[in-house]
């Protein structure tokens, strides 16, 4: 797991991006930044080269399956590790639009923890 590389959060709940980072920060990652919905997310990826983007499911304007399934049409972007958070609900969703992992809300540290392995794993 590369903990140097630039990390997209994107949730439209502030409370929820700031314990996102902080679980990144407890892993080693630094170089984090935010956005509060999809398009936002879009606009970040235009300007920067991620290694690893976690996003939420349900926001508005742009929700999750939006943003999942307009990152993977960006060729730079076919085989970024993306981390889907969910409801329970939405998880098989999550899955069918691309993501690699996904975490179901209320996850635990140690969940977070798995979620980030699988994906580097895997790559």
């Amino acid at each position: 797991m590369d903990t140097t590389q630039p990390v997209l959060v994107v949730d439209d709940s502030s409370t929820l991006r700031l314990i996102v980072i902080q679980h990144l920060n407890k892993l080693g990652f630094t170089d984090i930044d935010a956005a509060e919905d999809g398009r936002s997310a879009l606009e970040a990826l235009n300007k920067r080269q991620y290694g690893l983007l976690l996003s939420d499911w349900e926001m508005e304007p742009m929700g999750g399956e939006q943003l999942l399934k307009a990152v993977r049409e960006i060729p730079k972007y076919t085989k970024l590790p993306i981390i889907m958070i969910t409801a329970k609900s939405s998880r098989g969703a999550s899955w069918g639009a691309g993501a690699d992992a996904y975490l179901a809300k209320p996850f635990t540290e140690d969940d977070f923890k798995k979620a980030i392995q699988i994906v580097f794993q895997h790559r």
